[in-house]
């Protein structure tokens, strides 16, 4: 890989720089420049806010980005877009009435339009040239702020200015000053974030640039997974709106993930990488994963890869996952860890690698987001009494995706309408399910349908279609604008969204699915995709009796496949991993099978056991909490209840640890490596994570939200015989 040099030392605050041979143990904190007037990097910004096409398509440096540059990239995302004004109009307004909470929607997007673009950012940058570096003197955090108050009397542009100091004084570390880099890192302290936009503060933060994109990642806690996002723009508006929300759409997609990862070790996380117009995505991916590794492997060659300024001061390790994008990456990822030096967790840097090659446990081959879905779905059949054959449903995402396919493969009711990229494939009386089940195995989208397999009702609208006559008369003028909004339109028993953009069901269009009667479009819906409803449009469903359980609860099985793909990367050495997980001609070990099996009845259990948690507790308020409330309560009871139990002493009883412990790790693993061998090998915080995760959830699911520390101490006890047995 192109590892491109740049020396820039005069331009960075004195605490990111390399340190010297012998560093101290204490780095004092002393801020550097806002920017550097006299320097090209100044002109090159002047140059930008003139050209609003480089702008709006995303700037492709030559080389890789200066300081200033930086700088200017993290005020457009960090600049405080709503302020006092925002905050006392929300506490005015309810945000669980619908008009209240689409009138702060469209407040808050405006805002965040309209207050700091990136051309006023530029221009604010060369409006303040005696704004110079102190090369003698290096000014401290509060000179630097007086300066900046005496000097700039405009409070719109002190405040793009500020963010340059915020930017200074939250980097821990850095790659910056790296002689070899092939974009630039940043890990930051998440405290600058505003509580008004960001309630849940995050527990770390990357922030990635390169000359051809700009990325992050965020996790909210130390131990934490999640998916590596490509967010594409198709032009250069669509780019601007990319850029604008990139941030925003990582910290929600963190956030739901965090939800999500209630009863596993590993909480949430994410990443996302926006790569320029025309610029090449799979090496925007690797140049942003090579740069924050930079900061994960601690530097020992001069002239290379040289120590590093760490103010965090301890080992991290960020377990990724593959999203939109980057299904195919994951391989590469876990290799270049490995071959970076990474020799003990490189198995468990990356998720989803593909099995034969890297013993990876892939969620379409079996099934596994579907099996939490599932659960969901028969969950309701089976508390209601429904057949499933006679249920009518309606599906978003088709038969070439991982959850459309295997929700067609898995079930056996009655769709009358599934909506993918391709368009929309419709009948009234029921599509046909041998013809469905084929294009799941072919992994084929919707329009490669048979139509000869059609009702007289039936039909077939692709996006690229104009000015087609529907059986009932209707014309669509436009197949991709019919595609986007037909999930509004359809009628059926239950909904299953496998796919779709997030918030495709929003405050704004909500009302579409419920028709002039007050009667919903559905009676079910298990939101599969992620984040497909807002939490808005869930509520306003639920206040018309629909039963709807929100994405962090449904799609959960493929983050439980991943942490126990994680779990085997850190317990097996290489050769146990290259023996047991990866295929030999072609085919798993039974080792590997074993332990697949073990990871779909996890699966199946804890989906199954939330399930019947959120049920009893709506039945037991006679249905006056939401069923999104209860679940996001139960998110955070357990997220909360892990933390205590991770910050107690519980895990340092022996006997405790070792019978919870060897029911936590699959039977598979423990028979195998044996339960000694596993507790010398997996990290401390890792253990604690994992035995954490499993006694709250089992202490939650079983009594309930608002579980008593009575309960706890008859839980306990019940718990310590079980272990004595």
């Amino acid at each position: 890989m192109d590892r491109r040099r740049i020396s820039e030392p005069s331009l960075m605050p004195s605490s990111w720089r390399r340190p010297p041979k012998t560093p101290s143990k204490s780095i004092k904190k002393s801020c550097g420049t806002l920017s550097n007037a006299t320097d090209p990097s100044s002109r090159s910004l002047k140059s930008k806010a003139r050209a609003s096409d480089d702008l709006s398509s995303g700037i492709r440096w030559a080389g890789l980005p200066n300081s200033s540059d930086c700088g200017w990239i993290f005020a457009q995302h960090f600049c405080n877009r709503l302020g006092t004004a925002y905050l006392h109009l929300k506490n005015v307004l309810n945000e669980n009435d619908p008009t209240h909470a689409e009138v702060l929607n469209d407040i808050k997007r405006r805002f965040r339009e309209e207050t700091f673009t990136r051309e006023s950012i530029a221009q604010v940058l060369h409006a303040y040239p005696e704004l110079r570096l102190q090369t003698t003197q290096p000014l401290t955090d509060e000179e630097l702020y007086d300066k900046l108050r005496r000097t700039v009397h405009n409070k719109h542009e002190l405040q793009v200015l500020e963010s340059f100091l915020i930017f200074n004084k939250h980097v821990l570390k850095t790659n910056f000053y790296q002689p070899t880099k092939v974009a630039l890192s940043f890990r930051l302290a998440p405290d600058f974030l505003p509580e008004i936009e960001y309630p849940k503060k995050p527990f770390g933060m990357f922030f990635v640039i390169g000359n051809d994109f700009r990325g992050f990642h965020i996790r909210f806690r130390d131990v934490a997974r999640g998916g590596i996002r490509l967010v594409m723009s198709r032009n250069k508006e669509n780019y601007s709106i990319n850029q604008r929300m990139l941030f925003d759409e990582n910290y929600n997609l963190a956030a739901t993930q965090n939800l999500k990862n209630k009863d596993i070790p590993e909480g949430g996380a994410k990443g996302t990488i926006l790569p320029s117009l025309g610029a090449n995505p799979r090496r925007c991916f690797e140049k942003y994963v090579d740069a924050v590794i930079d900061l994960l492997i601690p530097g020992q060659t001069p002239g290379i890869k040289e120590q590093l300024v760490d103010l965090y001061g301890k080992p991290e390790i960020l377990f990724l996952g593959p999203d939109e994008g980057t299904a195919d990456m994951m391989d590469w990822a876990a290799l270049h860890a490995r071959e970076r030096g990474a020799e003990t967790w490189w198995k468990s840097f990356t998720t989803g690698k593909s099995a034969a090659k890297l013993g990876g446990i892939p969620h379409d081959t079996y099934g596994m987001t579907s099996r939490s879905i599932r659960q969901y779905v028969l969950g309701i059949y089976k508390q209601l009494g429904l057949q499933e054959k006679n249920v009518t449903k309606v599906q978003t995402g088709g038969p070439d995706g991982d959850l459309g396919s295997n929700e067609i493969l898995l079930s056996s009711d009655k769709t009358v309408a599934i909506i993918d990229g391709s368009g929309v494939l419709a009948d009234p009386a029921g599509l046909n399910r041998d013809e469905l089940v084929r294009l799941a195995h072919l992994r084929v989208p919707v329009s490669n349908f048979d139509l000869s397999k059609l009702s007289k009702d039936g039909y077939l609208v692709r996006v690229e279609d104009q000015d087609v006559k529907l059986p009932s008369g209707e014309v669509v003028i436009d197949g991709t604008d019919f595609r986007n909004g037909a999930h509004l339109r359809f009628k059926a028993d239950i909904f299953v969204p496998c796919g779709g953009r997030p918030e495709a069901v929003n405050i704004s269009n909500v009302s579409a699915l419920v028709d002039s009667e007050g009667k919903p479009h559905f009676k079910y819906i298990v939101e599969g995709a992620n984040l497909f409803l807002t939490q808005q449009a869930r509520l306003h469903l639920e206040k018309r009796k629909v039963v709807l359980f929100k994405d962090s609860s449904a799609n959960k099985g493929g983050v439980t496949s991943s942490s126990l793909e994680v779990l085997a990367g850190l317990a097996l050495s290489t050769d146990e991993y290259i023996n047991l997980m990866v295929f030999k001609d072609g085919q798993p070990s039974e080792f590997y099978k074993s332990y697949v099996r073990d990871v779909q009845d996890k699966i199946a259990e804890n989906a199954a056991a939330e399930f019947q948690c959120i049920w009893r507790e709506h039945a037991r308020l006679n249905g006056a909490k939401a069923r999104t409330t209860i679940s996001d309560e139960l998110s955070s009871t357990l997220n909360n209840l892990q933390a205590e139990l991770e910050a107690s002493d519980l895990f340092d009883d022996e006997p405790s640890k070792r019978g919870v412990m060897a029911r936590a790790i699959p039977d598979t693993l423990v028979k195998e490596i044996g339960l000694e061998a596993l507790l010398q090998r997996l990290p401390v915080p890792y253990q604690k994570a994992l035995f954490s995760s499993y006694v709250a959830s089992r202490f939650i699911y079983k009594y309930g939200v608002n579980a008593s520390s009575v309960d706890f101490f008859h839980f306990a006890r019940d718990l310590a015989g079980v272990i004595k047995h």
